[in-house]
């Protein structure tokens, strides 16, 4: 399997790092006059890690075609080999995600590929909202919520099996996502509905180990489009209220209507103590899933500035997921995880240099041109040396995606993966 050689980022690295060394410390000046020590900010951003959904590293596609990139991976071996290349240019992407059933497999395969790349597993993925071959009872009309209480023992059933893998390789947390709603007003009880779904999700909370998290990930729309199960944060805070301690909300970024505080959900979930994570990605119109940090750079940095806060409080049990989750169309899925990475790295950067004193003092007198300059402030610091200074220091490549052309690893894997397909349509 084609490799990225070491010695190939070193001789990348090597043409780069007197400039680096250089910003760095020009950085590191500038932020002392403002009380900021630059290297306890390196050394939380080195610290940080966001997960790659297996999923992503695959060409995705519209809701009418899908165009194939060269090189795509075909199993889910080939994935972690890519999720792998991630890691070792950026290490900041040290998990990765699996969806089930795309990518089951032998769990002691699974671990020893992972270990060989560098990864480890994150959250488990289920998927309900997708009839596979040979299924017994189709989910075109739901899954955990379904009229018929056979289908929803199925997608029972495959929630719990994805527990059985996940702990056989050392996931800690399951997330479900169900596409079930309805297109037609009348179509379903609304309250019936959702007591259906409820009975379900406990029935798969039920399973989860002592040391494990569930989440559930509500979506305004898609695929149903007149209402969904789980539409808002304030059904996904049910969700978790209803089945208990080790359920959680997960947030993600592009399933907001427009104009959505994200940040202020954030917050509030946080306070009362069910923020479970994020699936990172950015938004124009609906779930776009484009690259994070693409449309919106500054609500990224807003909603890191409630979780930087939340960390600089020590809010016990304080611990949220962190997860991209993309669909590549028209980009090289390796360069725009890579770039997405850091750019959720870059807002945890900037959110740690928020002058919290300050804030907290203008916000208690209701100086709000300064509450806004104090956030402004750390927003338009370039944080570029310290993320290039953490990865060079951690072995990755000071510009991840210039040692990715560089060593052609995409033009290699072209040459021994079979082509992949552009028939059918649709979001994969």
């Amino acid at each position: 399997m084609p490799t990225i050689e070491m010695s190939l980022v070193d001789q990348e690295n090597e043409r780069r790092l007197d400039v680096l060394k250089r910003d760095y410390d020009a950085l590191g000046e500038k932020l002392d006059r403002r009380g900021v020590a630059i290297d306890a900010i390196k050394a939380k951003v080195a610290n940080y890690g966001v997960a790659i959904p297996s999923w992503g590293v695959g060409t995705g596609g519209t809701r009418f075609a899908r165009f194939p990139g060269t090189g795509e991976p075909n199993t889910i071996f080939d994935k972690l080999d890519d999720c792998g290349v991630i890691q070792q240019l950026t290490r900041a992407t040290p998990n990765v995600s699996l969806h089930i059933p795309w990518d089951k497999a032998d769990a002691s395969d699974l671990k020893a590929k992972a270990f060989e790349v560098g990864l480890g597993f994150d959250a488990m993925n289920s998927n309900t909202f997708q009839d596979q071959v040979g299924q017994a009872n189709s989910y075109k009309f739901g899954s955990l919520s379904h009229t018929d209480a056979a289908t929803r023992q199925q997608a029972i059933e495959h929630n719990l099996e994805c527990i059985e893998l996940g702990k056989a390789i050392g996931s800690k947390a399951l997330t479900i996502w169900v596409g079930d709603g309805s297109n037609f007003p009348g179509q379903s009880h609304f309250i019936r509905q959702f007591e259906r779904y409820l009975d379900s999700a406990k029935a798969i909370y039920a399973a989860i180990p002592e040391d494990w998290r569930l989440f559930t990930e509500h979506k305004m729309y898609e695929p149903a489009f007149y209402s969904t199960v789980v539409q808002d944060w304030g059904s996904n805070y049910m969700i978790a209220k209803e089945l208990g301690d080790q359920a959680y909300c997960l947030v993600d970024l592009g399933h907001h209507a427009p104009n959505v505080n994200i940040e202020m959900i954030v917050a509030r979930l946080i306070q009362f103590g069910k923020l479970g994570g994020f699936h990172f990605n950015d938004s124009k119109y609906g779930d776009d899933d484009l690259d994070t940090g693409s449309i919106d750079p500054y609500r990224l940095f807003l909603v890191f500035n409630e979780l930087v806060d939340a960390e600089t409080r020590e809010i016990p049990g304080f611990n949220p997921a962190h997860m991209l989750d993309q669909s590549h169309n028209v980009t090289d899925p390796i360069e725009s995880l890579m770039v997405s990475a850091m750019e959720v790295q870059r807002a945890y950067a900037q959110a740690l240099l928020v002058d919290r004193s300050a804030l907290t003092s203008f916000q208690q007198d209701n100086d709000a041109l300064m509450a806004t300059t104090t956030l402004k402030l750390a927003f338009r610091t370039d944080v570029d040396p310290i993320l290039a200074m953490a990865r060079f220091e951690t072995n990755g490549a000071i510009d991840p995606v210039a040692a990715y052309r560089s060593a052609g690893y995409r033009e290699k894997v072209a040459a021994i993966r079979p082509e992949a397909s552009g028939a059918g349509g649709g979001i994969v």
